[in-house]
């Protein structure tokens, strides 16, 4: 601004005294000379004076001259102050980009690496490794024995739907490809599948198949085991094996003195006198008669011929439990199917004994009407009071060394 004073000043403040040699003002009063012209006498006929150079900031003129010029001045600088924050976006970006930079570099340095060590193999010695690593692997896995529950965590609700009884699950003796999922909505009086193809489908509703079995089902204690589905046959003790397959019955059983239709259900009632389950050691039919004074008996049945193999006596009343489930070879009772539920008592089958265990899990919707193991997907699948929920469960193992027989 003081480069653009100094321009104007000749032009706004230089007065001519022309033709008037008497008339002169002296430097005293704040004015100098600024140019003369004589005659040829060597008088003066012309003398041009100025102010000096401070008196211009006391000129009115002069002053609202620098009002404007500050005015314009502001009115530009106002128009640029928005572009301060950009800015300092553009000096932030700047050291991002700097950053990224730098991590490329670095990033490229490791990438040149793995190809340097990468070009060491062809690709069948590196598909041959991977097979090696996938066998050590199973070898592993195999060593891991049959474990002992230790704890409950969950649930994780999938889906909300249908009554406040039901069943779902799916096939632990499938592979792992095969995600298929079954539901079975209410505890009697229905005779309908339903099939998806994944999880993913079962969430979004996308039925892919419905079966209509040939007998009605009581109660939920329904299971999926090598591609066909087993049940309770509606007022019978009749364990039906059913196949997605073929669409017909293969087998047929009664279990001897068995109680059904509500003579020893479980404590929430529904027909759940007879509960067929499956885990890591086959599968197990879990009941009570009046021989055994209404406690649960636990079976293990042939998956064929629905033939029972084995039987073992408990001590519990099946009228008291809330649920119950198995996981290798032990069965594990709820002392309730309300809130506040927590696994109570265990009966091993490999030693004849049980035990009193204390083991709580989260009855979110307040009311349990099916309880399952899935030993492939290590989990438990519950029918919560219209909602359907996993479990995740905790084993203890013991690993198997190879000094053991």
């Amino acid at each position: 601004m003081r480069a653009l004073f100094s321009v104007l000043y000749p032009v706004i403040s230089i007065t001519v005294f022309g033709l008037y040699p008497s008339m002169t003002i002296g430097p005293k009063e704040g004015w100098q000379v600024y140019s003369s012209a004589q005659d040829a006498d060597g008088r003066c006929i012309c003398t041009v004076v100025a102010p000096e150079q401070n008196l211009c900031s006391r000129d009115a003129k002069g002053r609202q001259l620098r009002q404007l010029l500050e005015k314009e001045l502001k009115e530009k600088m106002d128009e640029l102050q928005p572009l301060i924050p950009v800015l300092e976006q553009y000096k932030t970006d700047a050291q991002l980009i700097s950053s990224f930079k730098e991590e490329i570099r670095n990033l490229s340095m490791v990438l040149t690496a793995i190809q340097e060590e990468m070009g060491a193999y062809d690709y069948d010695e590196l598909y041959q490794r991977v097979l090696r690593l996938d066998s050590r692997l199973r070898n592993c896995m195999g060593k891991l024995t049959c474990g002992k529950l230790m704890k409950i965590t969950g649930p994780v609700t999938i889906k909300t739907s249908g009554t406040r009884f039901g069943a779902w699950m799916t096939d632990p003796q499938a592979s792992q490809r095969n995600n298929r999922v079954w539901y079975m909505d209410s505890y009697t009086n229905s005779k309908i599948v339903r099939e998806y193809k994944t999880m993913e489908e079962f969430v979004a509703n996308v039925v892919s198949r419905t079966y209509n079995l040939p007998f009605k089902w009581e109660g939920t204690g329904h299971v999926v085991y090598n591609g066909s589905l087993y049940y309770n046959k509606y007022q019978s003790n009749i364990i039906v094996k059913y196949s997605f397959e073929t669409g017909r019955v293969l087998a047929q059983r009664a279990l001897e003195y068995a109680g059904f239709h509500n003579t020893y259900p479980y404590s929430w009632g529904g027909y759940s006198d007879i509960d067929v389950m499956a885990d890591e050691l086959g599968m197990w039919v879990v009941y009570a008669t009046n021989q055994n004074a209404g406690n649960i008996v636990i079976a293990q049945m042939d998956p064929d011929t629905l033939e029972v193999q084995k039987t073992w006596n408990t001590e519990y009343s099946k009228r008291n439990a809330g649920e119950s489930f198995m996981i290798c070879g032990t069965l594990y009772i709820t002392n309730s199917h309300l809130t506040g539920a927590k696994v109570y008592y265990s009966y091993s089958t490999k030693t004849s004994s049980y035990e009193y265990t204390d083991i709580p899990f989260h009855n979110q919707y307040f009311h349990m009407s099916m309880l399952d193991y899935n030993a492939r997907e290590r989990a438990l699948y519950a029918w919560n009071n219209g909602h359907q929920v996993l479990f995740n469960v905790t084993l203890f193992h013991v690993i198997k060394t190879e000094d053991d027989s």
